[in-house]
């Protein structure tokens, strides 16, 4: 690691404010038992909280979080006759790649030690599972929470996987998916004959091959192949969800709606049934008349892909669920997001489920360059719509609320804040904060300087943005950036 990058990753550890599951910092000392125990702990939180690396740093006041030098010399320091980094490693299980790194930062000696986070099983040292509660250091028995989560997360890359239906006959296979569906979403010619098609089927592991002619069908293969999930005990409740209500709440269903095909097969028919769903109004143009959706096509269709795709399966008894109200549609799917909602336009993409998103980026119904929700901010914003994504009780809840006429309104503790992925100023402000901040939808054309002052105020005391350095000292015309630019 160059010298200039050990000083960043130093000074953005440092700027968190506060020690976390996934991060420790520490003055002198050097207890070797005490670091074991940390490894597996940070090794655990990293895991956790989907972390790359979980980080354990010396020469920094755990108070005060300053930098204050270190006398800790790990080259030199010994358990015994033996060196701390191979007694360390030694006593960690699963065998895991620490690696410690020393430096200088603002003229001080700094110690860093990465420790990569829990892939299958917890992180032990000498037998023992940790986690950080806090700023404390405790066996991962006394939490089982914690224990329970951490196994989920091992397991998500199970469903994929696992087996939707075990040794059927070929008959079945082909009975139960759409193969000739497959080819054409494929863009590739239908086989002429049985053996062919099962072949590519194996191929591309929709489908296995076990013993006597026989066939397992993979959750791969069952949820986006299915003629209906509901075939398949264990995904039948993961179809996709309509529901359509009368006014504001839950209160008055109108219709329901659901989708048994597999996601593959029903997503193009799921989104046209959407939105004939949501209300149209018409325009004018030139002396012609014409419909207008209240919800862009495009936003709708990445918000259903992204719910059906990033859901975690191993949550039982929940799927993918789109709720439409008179002023507002919800799409929701179980699992919280694997990247916190606030860095979706910085962050690389991530995929909960790879094989599915990679087939279904093939078909070209999702893409996997990290894009998406970069498209989805700019189209929401741009039409005035409000869009908060929120994580509660293990679930990922989209919301998009329609334009209404007449001045915005402000919404305390909508939960939304602006995160712009480039500098932004009042004037800027001013002119798309209703796009950003208004639950209700309500989006006024007038600029407001007070309400966009008030955004930007409270963003700056929530952290979530930042003066830029350089930029116009006039309080109209200064500018900000995003806190992890």
């Amino acid at each position: 690691m160059a010298p200039e990058e050990f000083t960043r990753l130093v000074r953005s550890l440092v700027a968190l404010g506060r020690e976390t599951e996934w991060v420790e910092f520490k003055h002198n000392n050097a207890e070797p038992q005490a670091i074991g125990e940390n490894v597996a702990a940070v090794s655990n939180g990293a895991a956790l909280h989907q972390k790359t690396m979980g980080y354990l740093l010396w020469g920094v006041d755990d108070k005060t979080h300053k930098i204050v030098g270190t006398t800790f010399k790990p080259r030199q320091t010994k358990k015994g006759n033996e060196e701390l980094e191979n007694w360390l490693l030694r006593l960690l299980q699963p065998r895991i790649d620490v690696r410690i790194k020393e430096g200088h930062v603002d003229g001080r000696d700094v110690v860093l030690l990465e420790a990569p986070p829990a892939l299958t099983q917890p992180t032990r040292f000498s037998g023992r599972e940790y986690i950080r509660v806090g700023s404390y250091t405790k066996p991962l028995a006394e939490f089982p929470e914690k224990e329970r989560a951490l196994w989920r997360l091992f397991n998500a890359s199970a469903f994929e996987e696992g087996v939707a239906a075990e040794a059927v006959t070929s008959d079945q296979v082909l009975s139960w998916i759409d193969y000739s569906k497959y080819f054409r979403l494929m863009d590739q010619p239908l086989p002429d004959n049985r053996k062919a098609i099962l072949e590519m089927l194996c191929a591309e592991e929709i489908i296995t091959a076990t013993h006597g002619e026989r066939f397992d069908i993979t959750n791969v293969g069952a949820i986006l192949f299915a003629q209906r999930l509901s075939h398949f005990r264990q995904l039948e409740r993961k179809s996709l969800r309509v529901i359509v209500y009368r006014g504001e709440d839950r209160y008055e269903t109108i219709k329901e709606e659901l989708v048994d095909r597999g996601y593959a097969l029903g997503f193009e028919g799921a989104i046209r049934y959407l939105n004939d769903q949501l209300p149209q109004s018409e325009e004018i143009e030139q002396a012609l008349r014409h419909k207008v959706r209240t919800y862009p096509e495009i936003a709708i269709r990445e918000l259903v892909a992204n719910a059906l795709i990033h859901q975690d399966f191993l949550i039982r008894g929940a799927g993918p669920t789109v709720e439409v109200f008179d002023t507002r549609v919800e799409i929701t799917n179980p699992g919280a997001p694997l990247i916190e909602p606030l860095r979706f336009i910085d962050q690389p993409p991530r995929s909960r489920n790879e094989k599915i998103a990679g087939l279904m980026r093939r078909m070209n119904i999702c893409e996997e360059r990290g894009t998406g929700s970069t498209k989805l901010s700019l189209r929401l914003n741009s039409t005035s719509y409000h869009r908060p994504t929120s994580a509660r009780r293990g679930l990922t809840l989209w919301r998009c609320y329609s334009p209404r006429g007449g001045s915005a309104k402000w919404i305390e503790g909508s939960g939304c804040r602006p995160v712009i992925n480039t500098r932004a100023c009042n004037t800027f402000l001013a002119d798309v904060c209703p796009t950003l901040r208004f639950a209700s939808g309500w989006a006024s054309r007038k600029r407001n300087y007070p309400q966009a002052s008030k955004i930007i105020r409270e963003s700056v005391e929530a952290g979530l943005i930042k003066p830029y350095e350089g930029g116009s000292e006039s309080i109209r015309d200064r500018s900000y950036l995003p806190f992890w630019s």
